[in-house]
Protein backbone atom coordinates (compact mmCIF):
# COMPACT_ATOMS: atom_id res chain seq x y z
CA UNK A 1 0.00 0.00 0.00
CA UNK A 2 1.24 3.32 -1.18
CA UNK A 3 2.01 5.77 2.21
CA UNK A 4 0.58 8.50 0.73
CA UNK A 5 1.49 10.81 3.78
CA UNK A 6 5.02 10.10 2.94
CA UNK A 7 4.61 10.72 -0.72
CA UNK A 8 2.88 14.51 0.08
CA UNK A 9 5.89 15.25 2.49
CA UNK A 10 8.15 14.42 -0.46
CA UNK A 11 5.96 16.43 -2.79
CA UNK A 12 6.00 19.42 -0.53
CA UNK A 13 9.79 19.43 -0.02
CA UNK A 14 10.31 19.43 -3.29
CA UNK A 15 7.57 22.26 -3.66
CA UNK A 16 9.65 24.46 -1.15
CA UNK A 17 12.64 24.42 -2.85
CA UNK A 18 11.46 24.72 -6.47
CA UNK A 19 9.92 27.97 -4.85
CA UNK A 20 13.10 29.08 -3.61
CA UNK A 21 15.21 28.22 -6.36
CA UNK A 22 12.84 30.63 -8.17
CA UNK A 23 13.38 33.53 -6.07
CA UNK A 24 16.70 33.76 -8.42
CA UNK A 25 15.57 31.75 -11.49
CA UNK A 26 13.01 33.78 -13.70
CA UNK A 27 10.80 32.66 -15.75
CA UNK A 28 12.07 28.52 -15.91
CA UNK A 29 10.12 26.64 -13.68
CA UNK A 30 10.38 23.72 -16.03
CA UNK A 31 13.68 23.80 -16.08
CA UNK A 32 14.34 24.04 -11.83
CA UNK A 33 11.27 21.33 -11.48
CA UNK A 34 13.42 19.06 -13.79
CA UNK A 35 16.53 19.71 -11.72
CA UNK A 36 14.57 18.96 -8.50
CA UNK A 37 13.01 16.08 -9.99
CA UNK A 38 17.09 14.81 -10.74
CA UNK A 39 18.07 15.23 -7.16
CA UNK A 40 15.23 13.10 -5.74
CA UNK A 41 16.05 10.69 -8.63
CA UNK A 42 19.87 10.52 -7.25
CA UNK A 43 20.42 11.44 -10.87
CA UNK A 44 23.51 14.13 -12.30
CA UNK A 45 22.36 17.14 -14.17
CA UNK A 46 24.55 18.79 -17.15
CA UNK A 47 23.68 22.31 -17.94
CA UNK A 48 24.27 23.76 -21.43
CA UNK A 49 23.85 27.46 -22.70
CA UNK A 50 25.75 30.48 -23.54
CA UNK A 51 27.23 32.28 -20.56
CA UNK A 52 25.88 34.39 -18.77
CA UNK A 53 22.22 32.96 -18.70
CA UNK A 54 22.18 31.42 -15.09
CA UNK A 55 23.19 28.38 -15.53
CA UNK A 56 25.95 28.56 -12.28
CA UNK A 57 23.22 30.30 -10.74
CA UNK A 58 20.73 27.54 -10.65
CA UNK A 59 23.13 25.49 -9.51
CA UNK A 60 24.26 27.69 -6.65
CA UNK A 61 20.21 28.27 -6.02
CA UNK A 62 19.86 25.03 -5.62
CA UNK A 63 22.59 24.38 -2.99
CA UNK A 64 22.18 27.40 -0.75
CA UNK A 65 18.26 25.93 -0.92
CA UNK A 66 19.54 22.60 1.01
CA UNK A 67 21.74 23.17 3.56
CA UNK A 68 24.46 20.53 2.48
CA UNK A 69 28.15 20.56 1.77
CA UNK A 70 28.55 22.47 -1.17
CA UNK A 71 31.89 21.81 -3.38
CA UNK A 72 32.73 23.66 -6.64
CA UNK A 73 34.92 22.80 -9.59
CA UNK A 74 36.20 25.52 -11.82
CA UNK A 75 36.87 23.42 -14.70
CA UNK A 76 40.55 24.98 -16.76
CA UNK A 77 42.70 22.98 -19.39
CA UNK A 78 45.37 22.90 -16.76
CA UNK A 79 42.86 21.49 -14.08
CA UNK A 80 44.56 17.48 -13.12
CA UNK A 81 42.29 14.65 -11.38
CA UNK A 82 43.58 15.09 -8.24
CA UNK A 83 42.69 18.76 -7.73
CA UNK A 84 39.00 17.00 -8.41
CA UNK A 85 39.19 14.08 -6.47
CA UNK A 86 41.94 14.95 -3.58
CA UNK A 87 45.32 13.92 -2.83
CA UNK A 88 47.50 11.83 -0.06
CA UNK A 89 49.50 14.15 1.77
CA UNK A 90 52.56 13.16 4.07
CA UNK A 91 52.24 14.40 7.78
CA UNK A 92 55.62 15.12 8.53
CA UNK A 93 54.59 14.45 12.47
CA UNK A 94 52.76 11.88 12.34
CA UNK A 95 55.04 9.99 9.52
CA UNK A 96 51.53 8.89 7.72
CA UNK A 97 50.41 9.99 4.37
CA UNK A 98 46.52 11.65 5.31
CA UNK A 99 44.43 11.99 2.83
CA UNK A 100 42.74 15.55 1.73
CA UNK A 101 39.57 15.35 0.46
CA UNK A 102 38.90 17.27 -2.81
CA UNK A 103 35.72 19.36 -3.84
CA UNK A 104 33.84 16.73 -5.40
CA UNK A 105 33.74 15.18 -1.45
CA UNK A 106 30.72 17.15 -1.29
CA UNK A 107 26.58 16.40 -1.33
CA UNK A 108 25.92 19.18 -3.98
CA UNK A 109 29.06 19.61 -6.57
CA UNK A 110 28.94 22.07 -9.01
CA UNK A 111 31.43 21.78 -12.25
CA UNK A 112 31.51 25.01 -13.81
CA UNK A 113 32.17 24.62 -17.35
CA UNK A 114 32.87 20.74 -17.55
CA UNK A 115 34.22 20.90 -21.26
CA UNK A 116 36.89 23.37 -20.50
CA UNK A 117 38.38 20.04 -18.40
CA UNK A 118 40.77 17.99 -20.60
CA UNK A 119 39.24 14.41 -21.48
CA UNK A 120 41.76 12.77 -18.46
CA UNK A 121 40.44 14.93 -15.88
CA UNK A 122 37.03 14.91 -16.99
CA UNK A 123 37.58 11.50 -16.71
CA UNK A 124 37.97 11.32 -12.65
CA UNK A 125 34.15 11.91 -12.52
CA UNK A 126 33.44 8.76 -14.14
CA UNK A 127 33.46 6.84 -10.60
CA UNK A 128 32.13 9.23 -8.48
CA UNK A 129 29.06 10.16 -11.00
CA UNK A 130 28.39 6.29 -11.40
CA UNK A 131 29.03 4.00 -8.09
CA UNK A 132 29.44 6.89 -5.80
CA UNK A 133 33.18 6.62 -4.57
CA UNK A 134 36.48 7.35 -5.02
CA UNK A 135 38.92 5.59 -5.62
CA UNK A 136 42.96 6.69 -4.27
CA UNK A 137 45.88 5.07 -4.25
CA UNK A 138 43.66 1.89 -3.96
CA UNK A 139 41.64 3.31 -1.01
CA UNK A 140 37.80 3.75 -1.79
CA UNK A 141 36.06 6.56 -0.76
CA UNK A 142 32.53 6.74 -0.57
CA UNK A 143 30.68 9.83 -1.89
CA UNK A 144 28.57 11.49 1.10
CA UNK A 145 24.47 10.75 0.69
CA UNK A 146 22.88 12.56 -1.32
CA UNK A 147 24.96 12.98 -3.75
CA UNK A 148 24.54 15.76 -7.05
CA UNK A 149 26.62 16.96 -9.65
CA UNK A 150 25.20 19.93 -11.38
CA UNK A 151 27.95 20.41 -13.93
CA UNK A 152 27.53 23.09 -16.71
CA UNK A 153 28.84 22.98 -20.47
CA UNK A 154 29.45 26.43 -22.58
CA UNK A 155 28.46 25.65 -26.61
CA UNK A 156 31.35 23.22 -28.19
CA UNK A 157 31.88 26.16 -30.63
CA UNK A 158 33.60 28.88 -28.28
CA UNK A 159 37.35 28.51 -28.05
CA UNK A 160 39.13 26.35 -25.47
CA UNK A 161 36.81 23.40 -24.91
CA UNK A 162 36.74 19.50 -25.28
CA UNK A 163 33.97 17.36 -26.05
CA UNK A 164 32.61 15.39 -23.27
CA UNK A 165 33.03 11.71 -24.18
CA UNK A 166 29.71 9.43 -24.47
CA UNK A 167 30.72 7.54 -21.12
CA UNK A 168 30.56 10.93 -19.21
CA UNK A 169 27.18 11.74 -21.17
CA UNK A 170 25.74 8.54 -20.46
CA UNK A 171 26.45 9.69 -16.33
CA UNK A 172 24.02 12.55 -16.89
CA UNK A 173 20.27 11.68 -16.05
CA UNK A 174 18.87 14.75 -17.75
CA UNK A 175 20.61 17.44 -19.90
CA UNK A 176 19.20 20.82 -19.75
CA UNK A 177 19.44 24.02 -21.95
CA UNK A 178 19.00 27.74 -20.70
CA UNK A 179 17.85 29.85 -23.34
CA UNK A 180 17.87 33.54 -23.59
CA UNK A 181 15.15 35.45 -21.43
CA UNK A 182 12.46 37.14 -22.89
CA UNK A 183 12.04 40.86 -22.68
CA UNK A 184 9.60 40.61 -19.94
CA UNK A 185 11.69 38.39 -17.79
CA UNK A 186 14.73 40.00 -18.37
CA UNK A 187 13.02 43.03 -17.08
CA UNK A 188 12.11 40.99 -14.09
CA UNK A 189 15.99 39.78 -13.75
CA UNK A 190 16.90 43.58 -13.60
CA UNK A 191 14.60 44.88 -11.17
CA UNK A 192 15.70 42.06 -8.56
CA UNK A 193 19.25 42.90 -8.88
CA UNK A 194 18.90 46.74 -8.39
CA UNK A 195 18.63 46.19 -4.87
CA UNK A 196 20.78 43.46 -3.86
CA UNK A 197 21.69 40.01 -5.85
CA UNK A 198 18.55 37.27 -4.99
CA UNK A 199 21.24 35.01 -4.30
CA UNK A 200 21.86 36.43 -1.27
CA UNK A 201 18.42 36.14 0.07
CA UNK A 202 17.92 32.16 -0.43
CA UNK A 203 17.51 30.49 2.66
CA UNK A 204 17.33 26.93 3.77
CA UNK A 205 13.99 25.19 3.46
CA UNK A 206 15.33 22.00 3.29
CA UNK A 207 18.02 19.62 4.91
CA UNK A 208 20.02 15.99 4.82
CA UNK A 209 17.25 13.85 5.92
CA UNK A 210 14.32 16.33 3.81
CA UNK A 211 15.87 14.78 0.54
CA UNK A 212 16.61 11.34 1.73
CA UNK A 213 13.40 10.90 2.62
CA UNK A 214 12.03 12.35 -0.53
CA UNK A 215 14.52 10.10 -2.70
CA UNK A 216 13.07 7.08 -1.01
CA UNK A 217 9.52 8.12 -1.89
CA UNK A 218 10.06 8.52 -5.29
CA UNK A 219 10.55 4.79 -5.26
CA UNK A 220 7.42 4.63 -3.82
CA UNK A 221 5.42 5.81 -7.15
CA UNK A 222 3.38 3.57 -8.62
CA UNK A 223 4.44 2.77 -12.17
CA UNK A 224 1.99 0.18 -14.95
CA UNK A 225 3.40 -2.07 -16.85
CA UNK A 226 1.84 -0.21 -19.79
CA UNK A 227 4.23 2.77 -19.08
CA UNK A 228 7.12 0.01 -19.06
CA UNK A 229 6.85 -1.00 -22.34
CA UNK A 230 6.39 2.64 -23.12
CA UNK A 231 9.55 3.62 -21.71
CA UNK A 232 11.51 0.45 -23.19
CA UNK A 233 9.78 1.50 -26.83
CA UNK A 234 11.01 4.90 -26.84
CA UNK A 235 14.49 3.74 -25.75
CA UNK A 236 14.50 0.92 -28.35
CA UNK A 237 13.37 2.95 -31.21
CA UNK A 238 16.31 5.38 -30.24
CA UNK A 239 18.53 2.20 -31.13
CA UNK A 240 16.27 2.31 -34.70
CA UNK A 241 16.18 5.34 -36.19
CA UNK A 242 17.79 5.97 -39.44
CA UNK A 243 19.25 9.15 -38.54
CA UNK A 244 21.05 7.50 -35.44
CA UNK A 245 24.02 5.64 -35.10
CA UNK A 246 24.27 5.40 -31.29
CA UNK A 247 20.96 4.78 -29.37
CA UNK A 248 20.02 5.46 -25.62
CA UNK A 249 21.16 2.50 -23.03
CA UNK A 250 19.33 0.23 -20.60
CA UNK A 251 20.74 3.58 -18.36
CA UNK A 252 18.50 6.00 -20.37
CA UNK A 253 15.23 3.09 -19.29
CA UNK A 254 16.35 3.51 -15.79
CA UNK A 255 16.78 6.90 -16.26
CA UNK A 256 13.42 7.72 -17.87
CA UNK A 257 11.52 5.29 -15.21
CA UNK A 258 13.08 7.06 -12.34
CA UNK A 259 12.70 10.89 -13.23
CA UNK A 260 9.12 10.21 -14.61
CA UNK A 261 8.61 9.06 -10.56
CA UNK A 262 9.89 12.18 -9.68
CA UNK A 263 7.88 14.42 -12.06
CA UNK A 264 4.78 12.38 -10.79
CA UNK A 265 5.44 13.17 -7.43
CA UNK A 266 5.69 16.62 -7.91
CA UNK A 267 2.74 17.01 -9.66
CA UNK A 268 0.67 15.56 -6.82
CA UNK A 269 0.46 11.89 -7.93
CA UNK A 270 1.56 8.83 -6.69
CA UNK A 271 1.48 7.37 -10.12
CA UNK A 272 3.29 7.60 -13.40
CA UNK A 273 1.28 8.36 -16.23
CA UNK A 274 2.40 7.99 -20.09
CA UNK A 275 2.68 12.19 -20.42
CA UNK A 276 5.10 11.91 -17.66
CA UNK A 277 7.51 10.22 -19.68
CA UNK A 278 7.11 11.99 -22.30
CA UNK A 279 7.77 15.84 -21.01
CA UNK A 280 11.27 14.23 -19.42
CA UNK A 281 12.32 11.93 -22.78
CA UNK A 282 14.15 14.70 -24.45
CA UNK A 283 15.86 15.81 -21.36
CA UNK A 284 16.94 12.17 -20.30
CA UNK A 285 17.69 10.96 -24.17
CA UNK A 286 18.65 13.68 -26.11
CA UNK A 287 22.61 13.93 -24.80
CA UNK A 288 22.81 9.83 -24.64
CA UNK A 289 22.57 9.48 -28.96
CA UNK A 290 24.89 10.06 -31.33
CA UNK A 291 23.71 11.06 -34.72
CA UNK A 292 25.03 9.85 -38.24
CA UNK A 293 26.76 12.11 -40.52
CA UNK A 294 23.24 12.41 -42.74
CA UNK A 295 21.52 12.49 -39.78
CA UNK A 296 23.88 15.45 -38.46
CA UNK A 297 23.19 17.91 -41.52
CA UNK A 298 18.98 17.47 -41.37
CA UNK A 299 17.90 17.29 -37.48
CA UNK A 300 19.53 17.48 -33.97
CA UNK A 301 19.75 15.14 -31.35
CA UNK A 302 16.30 16.87 -29.53
CA UNK A 303 14.48 17.19 -32.88
CA UNK A 304 15.29 13.24 -33.63
CA UNK A 305 13.71 12.58 -29.78
CA UNK A 306 10.85 14.66 -30.55
CA UNK A 307 9.88 12.96 -33.77
CA UNK A 308 10.54 9.59 -31.56
CA UNK A 309 7.90 10.77 -28.85
CA UNK A 310 5.66 11.70 -31.88
CA UNK A 311 5.71 8.44 -33.44
CA UNK A 312 6.36 5.72 -30.93
CA UNK A 313 2.13 5.14 -29.08
CA UNK A 314 1.40 4.32 -26.07
CA UNK A 315 1.40 0.48 -25.60
CA UNK A 316 -2.66 -0.66 -25.31
CA UNK A 317 -3.89 2.45 -26.88
CA UNK A 318 -5.52 3.61 -30.47
CA UNK A 319 -5.59 6.60 -31.56
CA UNK A 320 -8.77 7.92 -30.70
CA UNK A 321 -8.50 7.07 -27.34
CA UNK A 322 -7.00 7.92 -24.21
CA UNK A 323 -5.17 6.29 -21.76
CA UNK A 324 -6.56 3.43 -20.27
CA UNK A 325 -5.09 4.12 -16.87
CA UNK A 326 -4.36 6.20 -14.84
CA UNK A 327 -6.46 5.33 -11.68
CA UNK A 328 -5.96 6.50 -8.26
CA UNK A 329 -4.29 4.46 -6.07
CA UNK A 330 -4.70 4.17 -2.01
Amino acid sequence: MTDNHHLEKAREIGNRIISNVEKVIVGKRDLVQLGVAALFSRGHVLIEGVPGVGKTMLARSISRSLGVTFGRIQCTADLLPSDITGVYIFDQGTREFNFRPGPVMAHIVLVDEINRASPKTQSALLECMEERQITIEGTTHPMPDPFLVLATRNPTEHGGTFPLPETELDRFLLRVQMDYPTPEEEISILEQQLPVHPIDAVEQVADEEDILSAQAAVREVYVDRLVKEYIVGLVNATRQHQSVYLGASPRASLGLLSLAQSRALLEDRDFVVPDDVKIVAPAVLGHRMVLTADGRTSMSEDEAILEIVDSVPVPGTVAAERFPFPRQRG
